[in-house]
C-alpha cells in the first residue's frame, strides 16, 4: 500500500514520539510538595476517582491523551488504545482526524477507538480553523462524548510544511455554540497562559486542556524533520504544565485537563491539587505500548489508580474534590514564577 503524503506524516510523528520520549520530563511537578498527614481516619477502600467534566461522568479520573490515526499502522495502535480504554474505565481521545475529512479511507484508522470501547468515552480531535459542520462530522465519525479542538502554533511554525498564519478564536466560540457535546480547545505541549485562557472564555470555551510543556515536545520533532534543524532553540518554548495549572488559577470559569509530562501517580495527584479536573497522559502508554505490550500497558495504567488511592488515603482525602483543596509547597523557582506573574 502506497501511503499518503499526510499518512506517512503520521507514522513518521509516531516513530519520533517515541524516538525523542524521555522519563525526564520538565514539567516541574518535582518542584511541588505535599503535607503528609500521619493520621488519615480512612482506609485506601474509602477513596472514590470519579470527577465531573460538564455533563461527563468519569469514574477514573485519567485521560489516554490525543496521540495518533490516519495510516494502517496507527490504526492498529487506535484499536489497542480503545481495549485499553475499555479495561482500565479511562477515556480516551482520537489523534487529529482532519486527514479522514480530506481522505474517507482513513476513517477506519480512527473508528477502533470507538469499536473497541463501545460504552467508554471517547473525545474526537481536530485542529482549531475548521468549520462547524467539519466539527461535527469528526464527532460523528466516532459517536464521540466531545471533542478536543487543538491549537499548535509553535508546531506549525516549525513543521516544514506548516501553516503561517492563525486566525482561530472565532471558529473556535462558533464550534462551542454549536455542538452539543463538551468543545475542549487543547494544546499540544506548550501550555497555556491566563491571557489565552480569558480570551478562550471570551467566545464561550469552558473546557481546556492546557498541555503543558514537558511531555511530548513537537518543537523538537519537527525541527527534526527540518533538513537544516535550524529550530533547536525552541526546544523549551512555552509554559510548563505546572506553570499552566497556576496560570489556570486566574480564570476559574475554565475547567481544567492537566497533560504533559505526567509521569507516576504523584505527578497526577499534585496535578489535581493545582485545579485540574482530569489528568492524562500520551508519551508515557505510547512508550509502554511501544516497548511491552498491550496486557502490560493495562497494568500499569491500573497500578496508576491504585497509586492516585495509595496517596489520597496519605493525605486523608477520599474523593478528587477534597484533593484539589490541598495545599502544596513551592520550590523557590515556581514561587519565583507565580510572583512574577501575579498568580497569587
Amino acid at each position: 500500500m502506497v501511503l499518503s503524503r499526510h499518512a506517512h506524516r503520521k507514522d513518521e510523528h509516531l516513530s519520533l514520539a517515541e524516538k525523542f520520549y524521555t522519563p525526564q520530563a520538565t514539567s516541574q511537578f518535582d518542584q511541588l510538595r505535599f503535607v503528609h498527614q500521619s493520621l488519615p481516619e480512612m482506609a485506601v477502600a474509602d477513596t472514590d476517582l470519579t470527577t465531573h467534566l460538564g455533563p461527563l461522568t468519569l469514574p477514573v479520573p485519567l485521560l489516554i491523551e490525543a496521540m495518533t490515526g490516519g495510516s494502517p499502522r496507527t490504526g492498529q495502535v487506535n484499536a489497542q488504545l480503545g481495549r485499553i480504554a475499555a479495561q482500565t474505565g479511562m477515556a480516551v481521545a482520537s489523534g487529529s482526524q482532519s486527514i479522514a475529512l480530506q481522505d474517507d479511507s482513513t476513517i477506519a484508522t480512527f473508528t477502533p477507538l470507538r469499536e473497541n470501547n463501545p460504552d467508554g468515552l471517547v473525545f474526537a480531535n481536530l485542529g482549531a480553523g475548521h468549520t462547524v459542520a467539519q466539527a461535527q462530522r469528526v464527532v460523528d465519525l466516532l459517536a464521540a462524548d466531545a471533542l478536543e479542538l487543538h491549537v499548535n502554533t509553535a508546531q506549525e511554525l516549525v513543521m516544514p510544511e506548516g501553516d503561517r498564519s492563525f486566525h482561530w478564536l472565532d471558529s473556535i466560540g462558533e464550534t462551542v455554540a454549536a455542538l452539543n457535546v463538551p468543545v475542549i480547545v487543547k494544546e499540544v505541549g506548550f501550555g497555556m497562559a491566563h491571557e489565552t485562557l480569558a480570551q478562550l472564555a471570551s467566545v464561550g470555551v469552558r473546557y481546556v486542556d492546557l498541555g503543558g510543556r514537558g511531555g511530548t515536545n513537537f518543537a523538537t520533532i519537527e525541527n527534526f524533520r527540518r533538513p537544516a534543524k535550524d529550530f533547536d532553540y525552541l526546544a523549551d518554548w512555552g509554559q510548563s504544565t505546572v506553570e499552566s495549572l497556576l496560570e489556570a488559577q486566574r480564570v476559574p470559569d475554565v475547567t481544567t485537563i492537566a497533560t504533559g509530562g505526567i509521569r507516576h501517580p504523584l505527578d497526577i495527584a499534585k496535578a489535581f491539587a493545582l485545579g485540574a479536573t482530569l489528568v492524562g497522559s500520551a508519551g508515557q502508554i505510547l512508550h509502554s505500548l511501544i516497548k511491552t505490550d498491550e496486557a502490560t500497558t493495562v497494568q500499569h495504567l491500573l497500578a496508576w489508580q491504585t497509586g492516585l488511592r495509595t496517596i489520597m488515603t496519605l493525605l486523608g482525602v477520599k474523593t478528587i474534590r477534597e484533593l484539589q483543596r490541598q495545599p502544596l509547597l513551592f520550590s523557590p523557582e515556581l514561587e519565583s514564577y507565580r510572583q512574577q506573574r501575579h498568580l497569587n
